[in-house]
């Protein structure tokens, strides 16, 4: 199926490489801007704000992980990484960050433009399900969550702010307390075109969920690790109306 209005920022300073990617994206309907600098790519956010980017790590005049820190602070707009085979530490810092997914280089285009479309398809699928949300806050453990305003309040009153990402996996947490959730559920697939050998990102999340909510994060007890299927969030939960 062709995919019509949404716009791709590709930021890679590699003119024959970003050409390309522009070129697969376009061929499937797609609207892309290639950027080869990043002073460019985020004064171009201040006029119009993409439906997903694609990012290079390596660039000329700002690391590649500041950018996706830059993003991630004042945006939700899904990201997948472009990198290198050796970047690997990189790698899992952008996704902690919050990047959606990764592709390595030299990557095939129609891997490339299949991942653009299932990161699309789980943003769109989450929208959705945030408008159905249960209202209000949820409280658990001691915590309280505000899905709208993306913090979380501790026991102590102190706000924890979450990323977009770190937000919509507490959702899922929230919604379905003493059930164990699958990576793959936690990733939104419902279809087998829709797949991603990437569960790393969602362990990298629950890490540092657990950072931000456990007395000991090595010993979690508010979301647990059910070996061979999941995680599960080990507390009722209360919705209760929001301020």
């Amino acid at each position: 199926m062709v995919v019509r209005n949404q716009q791709v920022y590709v930021l890679e300073d590699q003119v024959e490489i970003g050409q390309l990617v522009c070129r697969a994206l376009q061929s499937h309907g797609y609207r892309t801007e290639m950027f080869g600098r990043a002073g460019d790519f985020l004064r171009r956010f201040k006029g119009r704000r993409p439906d997903l980017c694609l990012i290079d790590l390596g660039l000329p005049d700002e690391d590649g992980t500041q950018v996706i820190r830059d993003i991630q602070r004042r945006y939700d707009v899904p990201i997948i990484i472009m990198t290198g085979r050796g970047d690997v530490v990189d790698r899992v810092l952008g996704l902690e960050l919050g990047a959606d997914d990764y592709v390595v280089k030299p990557f095939d285009p129609r891997e490339l433009v299949a991942r653009v479309g299932a990161v699309l398809r789980r943003g769109a699928r989450e929208r959705a399900a945030d408008r159905n949300q249960a209202p209000g806050l949820a409280r658990f453990a001691g915590w309280t969550f505000d899905h709208g305003g993306h913090v979380l309040t501790g026991p102590n009153g102190a706000p924890v702010e979450l990323s977009a990402a770190e937000a919509r996996l507490m959702l899922a947490f929230v919604r379905a307390p003493h059930r164990v959730l699958t990576r793959e559920a936690l990733l939104g697939l419902t279809d087998k075109d829709d797949r991603s050998p990437f569960d790393r990102s969602i362990d990298v999340r629950v890490s540092r969920l657990r950072q931000k909510i456990e007395t000991d994060p090595k010993d979690p007890q508010i979301i647990r690790t059910v070996y061979g299927s999941g995680y599960m969030l080990a507390s009722p939960v209360e919705w209760v109306a929001g301020d």
